[in-house]
């Protein structure tokens, strides 16, 4: 079976083909869609020629990551009345539920013959214990407006548990880990026998760590502040989702290899900005393992996680008080691990696509005629 996944993230458009069962990658690509994948304007002829080289017009399904799924926990057939729910979700997670939807849309105009399928970011999380999904909020307005923590990057979370327990010869249902997926959008996940106890992500992809144009966690008294003094709520809505994050810090640079040249320049900009992600990350870290017995690892993935090994080392260098070590092992590449020891620290490149795939092939194989 060759399915095609769409993975519509904040900054990218990556598409893959991967041939279930064996996880093969037959073909991948990636568009960029600049810092804000809301703000991308391009026509559709990059699209084409990238389906074109996959060969998209034979697949057997398609497989979507979807990062807010509401109380959805399952794959799920992506018919209009669930594209309308992700749509619905867009407020909740705008930088990310309207690129899937206008995807699922686009796709299954362009490929009317075969199933299409949503898998959720946010199914992970069901597992997550009551402390850990109430917030201290007034009854009366969890109630009615649903709110809890609902957590994210739990496709990329699931990827690397299942690598992690490869990496470290042990089954992954007997793991306590720590992920850190880092990247435009950043999250940290404790990990406890296979199943979600923690996570820095809440009822929003907003909250937590710095992240390319995501402030991250702020005082709620900064957001009532700015209301009181005039700013809108929209213009709030924008500089929080789109204006902050690593490009306010450093003056409008939001990825991590430009910034980390950027410093090695003597821009002190794009310094504090390094130093600010990696404070918040190892601070998100040292939390979620609070909810652990032990720490059997740390593991990064994420482009950021996987591919910066200055970022990792700096992270690391703050965790001394939970005994991790500091990663010896430089650059990217293959998983592995880049520290032995109780925890060792992991490296995984995040591969959500065959998840979704897996996710896809099973929902396929088993739906009835």
């Amino acid at each position: 079976m060759r399915i095609l996944v769409v993975n519509a993230g904040s900054s990218s458009l990556k598409l893959s083909v991967v041939v279930q069962p064996g996880d093969e990658l037959a073909g991948a690509e990636e568009l960029d869609r600049g810092a804000d994948a809301t703000r991308h304007a391009g026509g559709d002829d990059d699209l084409d020629a990238a389906l074109g080289r996959l060969g998209a017009a034979s697949v057997d399904a398609v497989g979507y990551r979807v990062v807010h799924g509401g109380e959805h926990h399952d794959p799920s057939v992506a018919d209009d009345a669930l594209v309308a729910e992700i749509e619905r979700l867009d407020v909740l997670a705008p930088l990310h539920n309207a690129v899937a939807a206008a995807a699922i849309r686009d796709l299954r105009a362009r490929l009317p013959g075969v199933p299409h399928v949503a898998c959720f970011d946010t199914a992970f999380h069901a597992t997550l214990p009551r402390e850990a999904r109430t917030y201290a909020l007034p009854a009366e307005w969890i109630e009615r407006f649903e709110i809890r923590r609902y957590g994210f990057h739990g496709l990329s979370v699931r990827w690397a548990t299942e690598r992690a327990g490869v990496l470290l010869g042990r089954d992954p249902s007997d793991l306590q880990l720590v992920v850190a997926h880092l990247g435009s959008g950043a999250s940290v996940t404790a990990v406890r026998d296979g199943a979600s106890v923690a996570t820095s992500m809440g009822m929003t992809p907003l909250e937590g760590l710095v992240m390319g144009t995501r402030s991250g966690s702020i005082d709620p008294g900064i957001a009532l502040h700015l209301l009181r003094h005039g700013i809108g709520l929209e213009e709030l809505s924008e500089g929080i989702s789109h204006g902050g994050g690593l490009a306010a810090l450093s003056g409008g640079i939001a990825g991590m290899r430009e910034l980390e040249s950027a410093a090695t320049a003597g821009d002190d900009r794009a310094r504090l900005a390094i130093e600010v992600f990696v404070a918040r990350a190892a601070a998100e870290i040292a939390a979620a393992a609070t909810a652990l017995d032990r720490l059997d690892a740390l593991v990064f993935t994420g482009g950021i996680g996987a591919r910066s090994a200055s970022v990792r080392g700096a992270i690391c260098r703050r965790l001394g008080a939970l005994g991790v070590p500091v990663p010896a092992d430089a650059g990217g590449g293959e998983d592995r691990l880049v520290a032995d020891g109780t925890p060792a620290v992991a490296l995984v490149t995040a591969r959500e696509e065959v998840v979704i795939a897996r996710d896809v092939a099973r929902l396929v194989t088993n739906r009835p005629n």
